[in-house]
């Protein structure tokens, strides 16, 4: 008589094979200057990469399964969601198929990633599922979904799979935890970079600095861009910013974390100290400025 348990191990490691073998012709790694990293082949021509892991300047390198290496260019990146997307030939390799479709809490994952062209896996499970939130750099990410499993650097950008083998995002390395880039985030930011090469983000035209306040927390304004939409509303160095929006400021970094695409345009209230004495401006949000 068999015994089940062996039975169902039997099937879910064959799953997790079939699996693996269906986006492996679609993994390869990513190099540039003194950093290693992996990516997959978003659509033909363009290889979509974790951008914390990308050099900064230098050349950049698509490596594969058979040892070749093919050249790549930057076709554009975005620091606040971690996505960067490359150009290269992609002659032979298939594009993957990503699913919208968030993993269950405590569903089994695997990422499927490359060290030096060759296909790598290492399995986990879904160790907490949130809802949309923004990134340190105020980046929109569509779900919060973090994976208990092991990733080492020259991983990042790899696949994350559920048990079905479906593909719900990339694997990025965050403070003490792996993240998940979901798909949602990279068709979206992805599609962006293709036509426009970036992504476009609110801009103030300030330097700030944190103050803490009798009653709350401020924003000082350190410099001002003299062709900033701030400048133009009148604000100056030396002034705290104490509201937005008939709303109590809580920080610096919530501020500028609403700074994102759909910002560009809205007209703000802003209320200010100056010299102790209330201010009030009302400041059109511009578009940040390419670096």
């Amino acid at each position: 008589m068999s015994d089940p348990t062996t039975s169902i191990l039997s099937s879910l490691s064959a799953a997790l094979e079939g699996a693996v073998a269906k986006v492996r012709p679609s993994i390869v790694s990513v190099h540039s200057r003194r950093s290693r990293a992996s990516g997959f082949v978003w659509k033909a021509g363009l290889v979509v990469t974790a951008d914390e892991a990308l050099a900064e300047e230098g050349d950049v390198a698509i490596k594969l399964a058979d040892g070749t290496s093919r050249p790549a260019t930057i076709a554009g990146r975005d620091h606040t969601t971690d996505v960067a997307l490359l150009r290269f030939d992609s002659a032979g390799l298939t594009p993957v198929a990503l699913t919208s479709r968030v993993p269950a809490l405590g569903g089994l994952a695997s990422v499927v990633a490359a060290e030096n062209g060759n296909p790598t896996v290492a399995l986990g499970a879904v160790s907490l599922v949130g809802e949309r939130w923004r990134s340190l750099r105020g980046g929109d990410i569509d779900a919060r979904i973090e994976l208990d499993v092991t990733l080492r650097h020259r991983h990042e950008g790899g696949l994350a799979l559920n048990a079905s083998g479906e593909i719900f995002g990339m694997a990025v390395l965050g403070p003490r935890r792996v993240l998940v880039i979901p798909s949602a985030t990279i068709e979206r930011v992805a599609a962006r970079l293709e036509t426009h090469g970036r992504v476009a983000r609110g801009y103030l035209g300030l330097g700030l600095q944190p103050v803490k306040l009798d009653d709350g927390v401020g924003a000082m304004v350190m410099s001002v861009d003299g062709a900033g939409p701030s400048a133009a509303a009148g604000i100056k160095q030396g002034d705290v910013i104490v509201a937005w929006n008939n709303e109590r400021l809580t920080g610096v970094r919530s501020l500028l974390r609403s700074l994102g695409p759909d910002s560009i345009g809205s007209a703000v209230d802003v209320a200010a100290r100056r010299g102790g004495e209330p201010v009030s401006f009302k400041l059109t949000i511009g578009e940040r400025p390419e670096r």
